[in-house]
């Protein structure tokens, strides 16, 4: 099964019914793939061959969509590529992935023409000096071209993850992996083929792709592209598409009702809000349900190397236990709780989870010692999240595994001290992380953006948080900085505060 077969079944059964919706106009299933045949001759006649290369660096654009599926008719392998990259890391993702042809946003224009890396290099979204237009181009040809039959466990994608621990790491996802990361979307939410999903976070996301806009595919359904998120195009698009589902992490459903005519929309076509990317608290989650007048809110949570597929917190649950992961893993996915000891963890443990499916990736690209740290001998990946396991089976993260913190031989989870420190009104942003010590193996330390206008010292964080936890979790050392150096997503790179501190004497 693979998701280019599904597409073309939906053509045959749904010829007629719009699938993708951009910016007031309209491509039915049979429109779309009409399309889909022109960009593969078009690749065709470029020289690409199975096997080859195509990345796209898109916003939430037909281009995009395009792409993918015509370069899954010659056998080409796709690259979706975050378009907040700078020069340096998107050079990096070309040369890893040994890329043929770049798709690029004509906005994007000053960090294409910074590259070093030669390819062939088409734009789209706008008529650019020196490079071709994408749909000038596919509008030209024919759709004479030869199609490649697929096999299960051809390479679909390279997922490049967002490189938090270092320089991102590619995902080599095959066709049946990503297939059934839809499909088990599809089966966990009910999507159904009068769903309408918006895509308004970016569509080059593992979650946003796989899950979602595969889900959509699925079921036969109609997705409506933004090109960006916005929260009023948000209100605004979900009123006149008459969306159904949506996805985006939690402050993009928090966002709209920040806008002043929030009220005045009808959002009541809505039957699943869908977050992930992180948890949302109890009085948050209350507020949303009362502010949006529908309790039908989904946390999901997976990872790019789980095609990505999870766990979900379903609407029943959202405010008995707010903040978790959820009990369960989904359907299709295997999951084991493996505490410090190796063992299955009991409740009240902490436990790292481990995952097995069939949408797993099949490895790093390149990275073969990495693949092989990553994975047991038994097949299951090692997500490297910490969790703890309440009296009812509940699961809440502490941690990421690499960022605990070992001083004196007690462990101590970084996300504890942050959100701790967080409690402070003048604090903006935390990292904590361990420095290296000579006595104690590491000391805890608490990096610091305070709100703008405001102050606190060192003396008030330790005297408040002295309170609240254990004396060897209270860091031994603040440092009040202006930002943190953070990976093109906005997450924070703490392996790098690591690097820039750790000869400081403490």
């Amino acid at each position: 099964m693979n998701l280019l077969t599904t597409l073309k079944v939906n053509v045959g059964k749904f010829p007629t019914k719009p699938f993708l919706i951009y910016q007031d106009k309209t491509y039915t299933y049979e429109d779309t793939y009409q399309n889909i045949k022109q960009v593969s001759s078009l690749f065709s006649k470029l020289g690409l061959k199975k096997g080859d290369t195509v990345a796209a660096m898109c916003f939430n654009t037909p281009a995009f969509v395009l792409t993918m599926f015509a370069s899954w008719e010659l056998g080409l392998i796709f690259v979706p590529i975050n378009h907040k990259l700078k020069s340096k890391a998107l050079e990096f993702i070309l040369e890893d992935s040994k890329t043929k042809l770049l798709l690029f946003d004509a906005q994007l224009i000053e960090t294409i023409n910074e590259l070093n890396y030669q390819s062939l290099k088409i734009a789209t979204e706008g008529v650019v000096s020196g490079y071709d237009c994408f749909e000038d181009l596919y509008n030209e040809n024919n759709a004479d071209f030869h199609y490649q039959d697929l096999e299960y466990n051809d390479i679909a994608q390279i997922l490049y993850t967002s490189g938090t621990t270092g320089m991102p790491k590619g995902c080599i996802m095959h066709h049946d992996s990503i297939a059934f990361a839809a499909t088990m979307a599809a089966l966990g939410l009910s999507f159904v083929p009068n769903d309408i999903f918006l895509m308004a976070m970016p569509i080059w996301h593992s979650s946003p792709l796989n899950n979602w806009f595969g889900a959509t595919l699925i079921v036969g359904g109609t997705i409506v592209l933004q090109r960006e998120y916005h929260p009023l195009q948000l209100l605004e698009n979900i009123q006149k598409e008459k969306v159904t589902t949506y996805f985006g992490a939690p402050i993009s459903l928090i966002m709209p009702t920040k806008v002043p005519s929030f009220k005045q929309y009808d959002l009541s076509s809505m039957r699943a809000w869908i977050y992930g990317g992180g948890p949302i608290s109890p009085t948050t989650a209350k507020d949303l349900m009362e502010l949006y007048q529908n309790n039908n809110f989904y946390q999901v949570f997976g990872m790019t190397e789980a095609g990505p597929l999870g766990m979900t917190l379903y609407p029943k649950e959202q405010l008995t236990k707010a903040g978790s992961l959820g009990k369960t893993s989904m359907s299709g996915v295997e999951m084991k709780l493996i505490n410090e000891d190796g063992q299955i963890a009991k409740k009240g443990e902490i436990a790292e989870i481990y995952f097995k499916t069939p949408s797993l990736m099949a490895g790093y690209l390149h990275k073969e010692i990495e693949t092989k740290e990553a994975f047991t001998e038994d097949g299951f990946y090692k997500t490297g999240d910490l969790v703890k396991i309440d009296e009812d089976g509940y699961l809440f993260i502490v941690d990421r595994k690499k960022d605990m913190i070992i001083t004196g031989g007690e462990n101590v989870f970084s996300k504890e001290v942050e959100d701790c420190l967080l409690e402070c009104t003048a604090i903006s942003e935390v990292a904590v992380i361990g420095l290296p010590h000579e006595d104690w193996g590491e000391t805890v330390t608490a990096f610091i953006i305070l709100k703008e206008g405001k102050e606190v010292n060192e003396n008030d964080l330790k005297e408040h948080i002295s309170t609240k936890l254990a004396k060897f979790k209270v860091p031994k050392k603040y440092f009040f900085v202006k930002d943190f150096p953070r990976t093109p997503t906005g997450k924070t790179q703490k392996f790098i505060l690591k690097q820039q501190y750790q000869n400081i004497s403490l």
